[in-house]
């Protein structure tokens, strides 16, 4: 199950050595919920090895706004380390996507 992820627990997600995927998305957007059972497959398939969740823009605008999110759903990578590796903008693939947590791996 994919996490909730805000800005109270993003520095513990971070700091927990596992790289972090955050799908920031609205309850709104189409988009999104085309999107929202890919991100709870991934949750399901990576869940030892990598920290996958979702961030509503509407409830954590400060989070949103730390990665610049001006489009949704923008679905960030980040490193176990802490650092950006890359971002998505709009609806993507399953396979896309695993490319994606592939790489932080």
């Amino acid at each position: 199950m994919a996490l909730h992820i805000t800005s109270e627990n993003f520095r513990e997600l971070t700091q927990s050595g596992k790289p972090l995927v955050i799908d920031f998305w609205a309850t709104w957007c189409g988009p999104c919920k085309r999107v929202a059972p890919i991100i709870e497959e991934l949750a399901t398939e990576y869940t030892d090895r990598v920290n996958i969740g979702k961030c509503d823009v509407e409830e954590d605008e400060e989070l949103a706004m730390q990665f610049q999110v001006s489009s949704i759903p923008t679905i960030v990578f980040i490193k176990a380390d802490g650092t950006l590796a890359n971002r998505v903008v709009g609806a993507q693939s399953k396979a896309t996507l695993q490319q994606q947590i592939e790489a932080l791996l």
